[in-house]
C-alpha cells in the first residue's frame, strides 16, 4: 500500500447523514464552552505529570535496567510452510511434476504466561505447518497456535517448557502512555539476533493505518524493522504498552524511516480474555456518529473540531440508557480527548465488558458529564445467514442481517443495521463482475429499498427477467443491472 511516497508493511519478514445542529442561539465565546469540557474531562480522570531530565547526570542514565527487564521475555518465532508448486511442462505431466518447497519466515513474540503462553502477529503465524519459539537463553521450543484475531493482527502460541520457568513480561496501561514518553522497541529485526532500540511514543490511538480491521495503534519512532513483528514496546517502568506490528517505509526500501506502529496492550488484554472464551468480544455502547466541521464545531461552542457529533443512538442500548442523544458531541471519556469516532470506538473497544466510563458531552452549549455501563454487542435481529437461490446473478452468494454483534464480528466499521454481503464463492456468477463482495451491504433491489434477508428474498423472487441492486460499498453507492441471459452493467449513484 503506498501512500505519499511511502509504504506500509508489516513488519514480520516473508455512514450517516448528520443531523442538523440547533447551536445557532449560544452566547458566549468558545473558549469558555471548550475550557467548560476540558476541566469536566480532567476531573473524570486526572493525568500523571511527567518529568523532562533535569541535569546532565539524568540525562546520561541508561536504559539498561528495563532492556534486561524486559528481553528474557522477549522470543524469536520461526515458521515454515511447506508449498506444493507444479512444472508447468505439459497438462499431462504437470499432474506428476508437484514438487514441494518450504518457506520460511521470522518474527518475535512475547510471553505473557508462565505456563508458556506467547502473543505475537498473526501475519507471522498464519499458514504455518510448524512453528519454532526460541528465548533469548536459547532455549528453544515447538510451539501450537490455540488462537488468533486476525483483525486485531494478533495470535497466541502455546509451548510447553515442561516444568521449567520461563521468563514473563507484564503487560501495563496503555492508556498512561503520552506522546513524548520513552519506549524501547525489543525484536529480531531481520534475524540478526535480539535488539534493542529507543524511542518516543509519537502518537497514542493512531488509527486509519490499514494495517488490520480494528486500526488502532501506538505510534512510535523507535527503529521497527522487518522481523521485529510481535516483538515488545516497553514503557521504562519494565511493561509492556504494545506489540510491534508494522512499520512505514520509504517507497521499495523495505527499512524503517521512523514510524512504527503496535498495537496497544490494552488491546491485548482484551484479544487474552477472548482466547479464555474462543470468542472475540469487544465492549459496545450503541452510538453512531462522524468528526466534527469546522462549521459544526463553531456552532457548538468549540475553538476547533475535535469530538464526535451523535448521528444515532440504538434503543435499550447503554448510551441510550444514560440519556445521550442525536445532537450531542461526545468531547472526552474518562478525560482522554475523543477526536473522532475512530478514536471513540477504539476508546471503548480497549475496555471490558461490565466496566464503566464517563463520557463528556457539549448538549446545546453546556458540557456534563454522563456515566454508562459499556455492554457486550446484542445479535439483534438474528443474522439469518442465507445463501440467494439460483436463477439470478447473486446466485451462490450468502448474506445476512446486520446486527451490533455481527457488526463487530466482520470488522471493517460496517453499520450495526442492514444487509450485509458475507461470502461471494469463486464459482458464483457474481464473482466475475467484482459486484458484490463480502462486506457490501445491499440497499435495493429493482427500486425497492431492502433492509432484511427477508426483503431481499422476496424482491429478487418477483424480478422477472432482470436484477437491478443497489450497493453501498464503504460509503461508495452502486447500481448493478443484470438483464438475462448476460447483460451487466454498474453505474455510480451521487
Amino acid at each position: 500500500m503506498k501512500a505519499k511516497g511511502a509504504v506500509l508493511v508489516a513488519a514480520g519478514v516473508a455512514g450517516g447523514l448528520a443531523l442538523a445542529l440547533s447551536f445557532n442561539g449560544l452566547t458566549g465565546s468558545g473558549g469558555i464552552v471548550a475550557q467548560e469540557a476540558a476541566e469536566l474531562a480532567r476531573s473524570a480522570a486526572p493525568q500523571a505529570e511527567r518529568m523532562v531530565p533535569a541535569s546532565a547526570e539524568q540525562v546520561s542514565l541508561s536504559f539498561a535496567p528495563v532492556a534486561r527487564q524486559v528481553q528474557p521475555a522477549v522470543v524469536n518465532i520461526f515458521t515454515a510452510r511447506v508449498v506444493r508448486q507444479r512444472q508447468q511442462m505439459s497438462p499431462f505431466f504437470s499432474l506428476f511434476n508437484s514438487e514441494p518447497r518450504v518457506e520460511n519466515s521470522l518474527g518475535s513474540g512475547v510471553i505473557v504466561d508462565a505456563g508458556g503462553l506467547v502473543v505475537t502477529n498473526n501475519h507471522v503465524v498464519q499458514g504455518a505447518d510448524q512453528i519454532i519459539v526460541a528465548l533469548a537463553d536459547r532455549r528453544e521450543y515447538p510451539a501450537k497456535l490455540v488462537f488468533a484475531e486476525p483483525r486485531l493482527d494478533l495470535a497466541l502460541l502455546r509451548i510447553d517448557p515442561r516444568g521449567a520457568r520461563i521468563p514473563v513480561a507484564r503487560l501495563g496501561d496503555s492508556d498512561r502512555a503520552q506522546v513524548g514518553d520513552l519506549v524501547l522497541a525489543i525484536g529480531n529485526p531481520f534475524g540478526v539476533g535480539q535488539t534493542v532500540t529507543q524511542g518516543i511514543v509519537s502518537a497514542t490511538a493512531r488509527t486509519g493505518i490499514g494495517v488490520s480491521d480494528a486500526q488502532f495503534f501506538i505510534q512510535t519512532d523507535a527503529a521497527i524493522n522487518q522481523g521485529n513483528s510481535g516483538g515488545a514496546l516497553a514503557a521504562m517502568n519494565g511493561e509492556v504498552i504494545g506489540i510491534n506490528t508494522a512499520i512505514l517505509t520509504g517507497s521499495g526500501s523495505g527499512g524503517s524511516i521512523g514510524l512504527g506502529f503496535a498495537v496497544p496492550s490494552n488491546m491485548v488484554k482484551i484479544f487474552l480474555r477472548g482466547a479464555e472464551s474462543g470468542k472475540m468480544v469487544t465492549s459496545w455502547i450503541g452510538v453512531e456518529g462522524e468528526p466534527l466541521t469546522l462549521d459544526s464545531a463553531e456552532a457548538a461552542g468549540l475553538e476547533r473540531p475535535t469530538g464526535m457529533l451523535v448521528t444515532g443512538v440504538s434503543p435499550a442500548s447503554p448510551a441510550a440508557r444514560a440519556g445521550l442523544k442525536a445532537g450531542d458531541i461526545v468531547y472526552a471519556i474518562d478525560g482522554k480527548p475523543v477526536l473522532d469516532p475512530m478514536s471513540l470506538r477504539y476508546q471503548i473497544a480497549s475496555q471490558p465488558v461490565g466496566e464503566s466510563v464517563t463520557l463528556t458531552i457539549l448538549r446545546q452549549g453546556r458540557a456534563s458529564n454522563l456515566k454508562l455501563m459499556l455492554a457486550a454487542p446484542p445479535e439483534t435481529p438474528p443474522r439469518q445467514l442465507t445463501r440467494i437461490a439460483s436463477g439470478n446473478i447473486l446466485a451462490g452468494v450468502s448474506i445476512a442481517n446486520l446486527s451490533p454483534a455481527l457488526a463487530q464480528e466482520l470488522g471493517a466499521g460496517l453499520p450495526e443495521k442492514g444487509v450485509v454481503v458475507v461470502e461471494v464463492p469463486a464459482r458464483a456468477p457474481a464473482a466475475r463482475t467484482g459486484f458484490p463482495r463480502p462486506g457490501d451491504i445491499m440497499e435495493s433491489v429493482n427500486g425497492r429499498p431492502v433492509v432484511t434477508v427477508a426483503e431481499v428474498e422476496e424482491a429478487l423472487r418477483l424480478a422477472e427477467g432482470q436484477t437491478l441492486f443497489g450497493l453501498n460499498r464503504g460509503g461508495r453507492r452502486v447500481e448493478c443491472l443484470f438483464q438475462a441471459p448476460a447483460r451487466f452493467g454498474c453505474r455510480a449513484v451521487s
